[in-house]
């Protein structure tokens, strides 16, 4: 069962919550994950995929605080999806020492780039956002382990496709795990991009 592997802090939050029996895609997912593959995840709404990028995102971070730049991104579609995220890390990060930011096109890149320069661990952002953030050097990527897209359809249209495209090519080593409801062609060829190697998990 993939919840009695993780970190005893993701386990004591699970009980807190009371969520004791893992979906059949976390089962599915959450191992793959685990082991560092590039994944594909495709499943319906209310299969557990956000819970999913919650986990494992704490898993690879070890659920605790390193040095100052961020060392997970989470990809979102807007700034109304950036704060649900938001919102529901900090359910998972309340009583460790993780630090989340959120950054969306309405808050000035200036504000963005000072307060993240403060330190951060996960950074949840639209793509817009982020790829300004890289220009101007708001953001470092020299510690990045762990890059999710939450919800990832968004990304069929043209400018967010080509700012993910432009953001990832300056990542040299990292995980990125994508998910959606369903896998769209255009998904499929992020493979000659950045998703080399990739595993595909479908329920």
């Amino acid at each position: 069962m993939p919840f009695k592997k993780l970190h005893s802090d993701i386990q004591e939050k699970l009980e807190f919550l009371k969520i004791m029996t893992p979906t059949p895609f976390q089962s599915k997912s959450i191992p793959v994950i685990k082991s560092g593959a590039n994944v594909f995840c495709t499943a319906p709404k209310n299969s557990g995929k956000t819970t999913t990028l919650i986990l494992t995102t704490l898993q690879k971070l070890k659920c605790e605080a390193v040095g100052n730049a961020p060392r997970a991104v989470v990809l979102v579609e807007n700034k109304e999806r950036a704060l649900e995220l938001y919102d529901a890390f900090l359910e998972y990060t309340k009583h460790n020492s993780l630090r989340v930011y959120v950054g969306y096109e309405q808050l000035h890149i200036d504000v963005q780039k000072s307060e993240i320069f403060m330190g951060i661990d996960i950074l949840i952002s639209t793509p817009k956002t982020m790829n300004k953030l890289f220009l101007l050097n708001g953001v470092s990527i020299s510690q990045l382990k762990i890059f999710s897209i939450d919800d990832a359809e968004f990304l069929i249209q043209k400018l967010t496709y080509t700012a993910l495209i432009s953001i990832t090519q300056s990542i040299k080593k990292c995980q990125f795990v994508i998910y959606s409801e369903k896998m769209h062609p255009k998904l499929k060829r992020f493979e000659s991009y950045f998703m080399e190697h990739s595993k595909i998990i479908s329920i």
